[in-house]
């Protein structure tokens, strides 16, 4: 692979020591040559700066944001890849996010930013183009709500229409280990806990806006592949799902299917799916839909929530909320809530103080089955009756974990594999590698993708599509399921080295990506790529092992094997057969 840009700022890394309150930037080619951007180069600077074993709310621990070759020159290219030691699993954390950061960072001209150490007293970070500020955030420490948060730092910061705001609610300072960092209030680092790594450097906001402009090698090429991708996410039905009604589209089909996770997995249909799916939120709800930057399909489905005053007649509170299906799996049918205003209540609360909405519902439906079990009572509930769809009690419970007023509520906050340890209830505690399972029941390779995921997420290998496709007369075999997933996740590897938005990969295509980085002065062919992928892939793995990581300590909830999908039942035998083949694969010349 070689690139003939050599002066491309692709190359800039900007390395921020918020102990020391210094900066300095390295043009760092070197990390460029054997990949792309984006992730490839995330994984090389986190072996670098990372310390083996060290704690993830240490000072060591760093916090690597990279863009890609992509973001700016193409549409549906606007995500950021986050890298750092995960407060939640203890081993890698890896989130994508989008709006406007990877443009941002782009345009003030770096390809990554390394934060390391941590200050003595908040701050937090403001980079416009090559000028980096400290600035104090003592006033806006505290402040639980994210939205608020961002709407002071819109009002202080330049850059308006170009910058990134990022920053932590409550659940990053109180150092919930599945604290997200909001970024332009409806996208998030949602999954692992950069929010609460954020908290521990005491880092409440990163604030980023630039004017450079991006070189391409042949212009005229450029612009006529431009247009090939345009059109391909405008006018084809690649795109169409997510600009209708979003990722909200798959509640009903995933119900009929028999796949979607009720009430803590005790049931995989929502007799009041209808109520909480896409098309009730659009026909009710929807205010409003908005797009990352660069991008022309506008995923982002915003409800209008209005409320009446109590004291005032024929007025009314308007609150925006985001919701995808992740939230509508965890935060409705998880906890048993088929009423749509008491879920985007309970999903506000979460955004709100800045907590991952798929951790916090399987954390509170692991409560809830506890309760009901007489695991837990009310002296750890506080008096709270924790029962499915009584999302006023759930709001509760969660301000509950956010405040930790005494054990139960400290060890919930931890996460489902760490409570149910305290606690017991295990069987039925849905975490993969520590993470709580996404919203997809599907058959055995949506489980086996979160078990071997280099996240544990359904994002990793895209398990719950491939139990969709699968042939119907064709048997599952452990070695041929892990086989489809590493291939599947190995490419997506290349999406999030570019780094483009998995939900279009339908757009760029294996045979597309080498034409698109040709006109960027980027030689590589396809067979290259796919190698790329797996290089990549089996570096995260070279780097949990390092960290601790076991194929064979993984745990398999009981439940998975209690609840049928759509496949029929799964058998553990089947599952630990394919670790074993995985551990094979994916540790092969480490």
């Amino acid at each position: 692979m070689q690139n003939d840009l050599q002066l491309d700022p692709l190359y800039n890394v900007l390395y921020v020591d918020l102990t020391k309150k210094r900066f300095w930037v390295r043009k760092r080619k070197d990390l460029f040559e054997d990949g792309l951007g984006g992730v490839s180069v995330g994984v090389k600077l986190l072996e670098e700066e990372c310390p083996p074993q060290v704690d993830p709310f240490s000072p060591e621990n760093p916090i690597i944001f990279v863009v890609g070759p992509f973001n700016g020159l193409f549409p549906l290219a606007s995500k950021t890849v986050a890298l750092f030691k995960s407060p939640h699993t203890g081993n890698l954390g890896e989130s994508h996010a989008g709006g406007r950061s990877s443009i941002a960072i782009r345009m003030a001209g770096y390809g990554a930013i390394v934060i390391k150490g941590a200050s003595d007293a908040p701050v937090y970070l403001a980079v416009h183009g090559d000028k980096v500020f400290f600035r104090d955030a003592g006033a806006i420490w505290g402040i639980e709500s994210c939205y608020t948060v961002g709407r002071i730092l819109r009002e202080v910061e330049p850059g308006s229409g170009m910058r990134t705001i990022m920053r932590i609610g409550l659940g990053g300072e109180k150092l919930i280990p599945f604290a997200t960092v909001v970024t332009e209030t409806y996208r998030h680092f949602g999954r692992l806990g950069l929010g609460a790594v954020f908290g521990s450097k005491k880092l409440k906001a990163l604030v980023i806006s630039g004017r450079r402009s991006l070189p391409v090698a042949d212009r005229l090429a450029y612009r006529k592949l431009y247009d090939v991708v345009w059109k391909e996410a405008v006018v084809s039905s690649a795109m169409k799902k997510y600009h209708d009604l979003g990722t909200a589209e798959n509640v009903m089909p995933l119900n009929e299917l028999g796949g979607l996770p009720t009430r803590n997995l005790l049931e995989t249909r929502f007799e009041k799916a209808r109520e909480i799916s896409g098309e009730r939120l659009a026909e009710g709800f929807l205010g409003r839909r908005l797009a990352c930057a660069h991008c022309p399909t506008g995923c982002i489905h915003i409800a209008a929530l209005r409320e009446p005053y109590e004291d005032k007649p024929f007025f009314y509170k308007t609150t925006m909320i985001s919701y995808d299906y992740e939230p509508i799996y965890a935060l409705g049918a998880m906890l048993g809530i088929g009423n749509p205003e008491g879920f985007l209540k309970l999903l506000d609360r979460v955004e709100t103080w800045g907590l991952d909405a798929m951790s916090t519902g399987v954390v509170l439906a692991w409560a809830t089955e506890a309760f009901q079990k007489g695991i837990i009572g009310e002296q750890e509930t506080m008096g709270l009756k924790l029962s499915w769809g009584d999302y006023l009690t759930y709001i509760k419970a969660l301000e509950n974990l956010l405040r930790q007023p005494n054990d139960f509520y400290r060890h919930l906050a931890q996460g489902v594999e760490v409570v149910s340890s305290v606690y017991g209830g295990q069987d039925y505690a849905l975490a993969f590698g520590k993470n709580e399972m996404p919203g997809y029941h599907t058959g055995p390779c949506a489980v086996i993708g979160y078990l071997i995921g280099s996240r544990h997420s359904h994002l990793d290998g895209a398990g719950y599509s491939l139990d969709q496709k699968w042939p119907k007369d064709k048997a599952f075999t452990p070695k041929e399921v892990v086989e489809e997933l590493f291939k599947e996740e190995a490419w997506r590897q290349v999406l999030s080295s570019l780094v483009v938005c998995f939900f279009a990969r339908g757009v760029y295509k294996p045979e597309l990506v080498p034409e698109l980085l040709g006109v960027l002065g980027i030689k590589t062919t396809t067979s290259q790529l796919i190698e790329l992928g797996k290089k990549v892939l089996k570096s995260k793995y070279k780097f949990k092992l390092r960290e601790g990581f076991s194929f064979e300590a993984l745990r398999i909830p009981k439940r998975v094997l209690e609840t049928p999908t759509p496949h029929g039942w799964l058998e553990e035998a089947f599952l630990r057969e394919a670790l074993r083949y995985a551990k094979k694969l994916y540790e092969e010349d480490l």
